[in-house]
């Protein structure tokens, strides 16, 4: 939401047309981003003729300042809702950047993976507002992640599988 929904669409404003189509997964609270998104595509097709995405909602897996054993459950009911609907877009590609929302979608896509389903790239940027430590999505994907992204050397340091390419966002 927010910040997180700027840093993406900053990041898919540099991705060619060949990246197309284009599936948005939103938290179901997030009353910001959709608005964001449709304005970024709308531009975007006045650009690429054959523009193509898709809006999702799926549960919010964990709420700000949520208590550890309540988001257990509700990520358990997200990763749930979010199994066929990854079984469905079956992505070549998850570009995410820190929701929470990213964890049960990866998670999902990762299973898919593990079936002999559907091998999905996860490239995992971390948002640029984090500059000595991880994000709680962060902690989680960086082990999980095909690529994972910071934008601040020090996190680099303490982290050694990241890239670090500058502030890209």
């Amino acid at each position: 939401t927010g910040g997180h929904t700027t840093e993406i669409l900053r990041l898919l404003s540099c991705l060619s047309e060949s990246y197309s189509p284009r599936h948005y997964i939103l938290a179901d609270s997030d009353k910001m981003s959709e608005a964001k998104i449709r304005s970024f595509e709308q531009k975007r097709a006045e650009t690429f003729s054959n523009s193509q995405f898709t809006l999702d909602r799926i549960p919010r897996s964990r709420e700000v300042r949520q208590s550890w054993t309540s988001s257990v459950v509700t990520t358990l009911y997200s990763i749930l809702y979010s199994l066929p609907l990854t079984y469905k877009l079956k992505p070549d590609l998850i570009l995410c950047n820190g929701p929470g929302t990213c964890v049960p979608v990866c998670i999902c896509a990762l299973l898919l993976g593990l079936l002999g389903l559907k091998r999905a790239i996860i490239v995992y940027v971390e948002s640029i507002c984090r500059v000595e430590t991880l994000s709680l999505s962060g902690k989680i994907l960086y082990y999980f992640s095909d690529y994972f992204i910071v934008q601040w050397p020090a996190l680099k340091e303490k982290y050694p599988k990241s890239v670090y390419l500058g502030r890209i966002v």
